[in-house]
């Protein structure tokens, strides 16, 4: 069972989803659980199965005292690199979820998963935790969240770019996928500095 919260009180999880693809954003969630929250499928979303997360996003969004979620587009990937856009998205997720909390609540402290952390304008106390998402509820949600959002956001894209085979590979550079960009070039959600590491030729 994930411990609720690191020291008490009002504890944000903040976790993201997406650093290693060739393509698409990089998503970020923010979730503030309720005290008394608890549900038995919660864990790092990448032990779920698809259909847990997604039941789960349903309860997390239903019944967390406050949530968002955060988006850094390829773009801007390319030009502040992964990690910066990762803790850019953590604080647009955080940003989401202050505008949904209810008047008196205050944050009290950020969990955020990993070694490290740039707040930037944010004046609040984190904490980083290793692992964090198989540790600690808030993080979990988190992970819920900028997953299945994420894995939506892929979906639409193949949509409108069905050769690269988002719906299964959702933007990894699987071989598929290596070999669909070699084949028909790079898409405008293609992140360019992931692209010339894998030593896909650009157009």
């Amino acid at each position: 069972m994930l411990e609720m919260s690191l020291y008490g009180g009002a504890e944000v999880g903040l976790d993201e989803a997406g650093r290693g693809p060739l393509a698409g954003s990089v998503f970020a969630g923010a979730v503030l659980l309720p005290a008394d929250f608890c549900d038995e499928r919660l864990n790092d979303s990448k032990k779920m199965s698809e259909r847990d997360r997604y039941a789960l996003r349903e309860v997390i969004e239903r019944e967390a005292v406050a949530w968002g979620v955060g988006e850094v587009s390829a773009a801007e990937i390319d030009e502040i690199n992964i990690l910066n856009a990762s803790f850019r998205a953590m604080r647009r997720a955080f940003a989401r979820l202050q505008e949904r909390l209810p008047a008196g609540v205050e944050v009290e402290r950020l969990l955020v998963d990993g070694n490290r952390f740039r707040p930037g304008t944010l004046i609040i106390p984190y904490e980083c935790i290793v692992k964090g998402d198989a540790k600690l509820a808030p993080i979990a949600a988190a992970s819920v969240l900028a997953k299945t959002y994420r894995d939506d956001y892929m979906l639409r894209l193949h949509e409108e770019f069905p050769m690269y085979g988002w719906d299964r590979n959702k933007g990894y550079p699987t071989a598929e996928h290596r070999e669909a960009v070699a084949r028909y070039g790079l898409s405008p959600y293609h992140r360019r500095t992931f692209c010339r590491r894998f030593l896909v030729p650009e157009e």
